[in-house]
């Protein structure tokens, strides 16, 4: 049998858990927010001429960059949540309309698709092993790791573009 000092301290131990689970979960979704509104700003930084830059022709526009970021950011959660995602794979930067008003619209909804996915899950979900393209086995919570890692390199990257412009890119922002 059980004694209530026991009981009491496990079920202290649980909303201890729990509450950290929430923590955690909110912490990241801060993250994704700040980080929402950090590609945000590159998006209002570049003018709508610059859209169409490409440093080198073989390289992809600042719009494009911004558009494989985007496709990334629904593959990549969707893999992780099990949610189904509203673009299909590689979509998103094939469209036509790649004005600063269109690309802003696409860019942000997929960062509300991330946190959204981000929101439903428990911690404990996070450590849950998933099959990233049926191919790179690792946890949920690793997935989103990557997920952040890829936006930061594509947004990253279009610093330059934005230099290119003669446009002084957004200062860093990692609070």
């Amino acid at each position: 049998m059980i004694s209530h000092k026991t009981l009491i301290t496990t079920l202290l131990f649980i909303l201890l858990v729990t509450a950290s689970y929430a923590q955690s979960i909110d912490e990241v979704v801060k993250e994704w927010e700040r980080a929402k509104a950090y590609t945000k700003e590159y998006l209002d930084a570049m003018p709508e001429s610059g859209y169409a830059l490409k440093p080198t022709p073989e390289m992809r526009s600042f719009a494009e960059q911004m558009l494989h970021l985007t496709d990334a950011n629904y593959g990549f959660a969707s893999a992780a949540s099990g949610d189904k995602s509203p673009v299909g794979f590689g979509e998103s930067e094939k469209t036509t309309d790649k004005s600063k008003v269109n690309v802003t619209k696409l860019v942000l909804a997929s960062y509300d698709f991330v946190i959204n996915s981000i929101k439903k899950m428990t911690t404990a979900q996070l450590f849950e092993k998933t099959k990233l393209f049926n191919q790179f086995e690792m946890t949920k919570g690793m997935v989103y790791v990557k997920l952040f890692e890829h936006q930061t390199h594509h947004r990253g990257q279009t610093t330059v573009y934005l230099r290119l412009a003669k446009v002084t890119p957004p200062n860093e922002k990692l609070f």
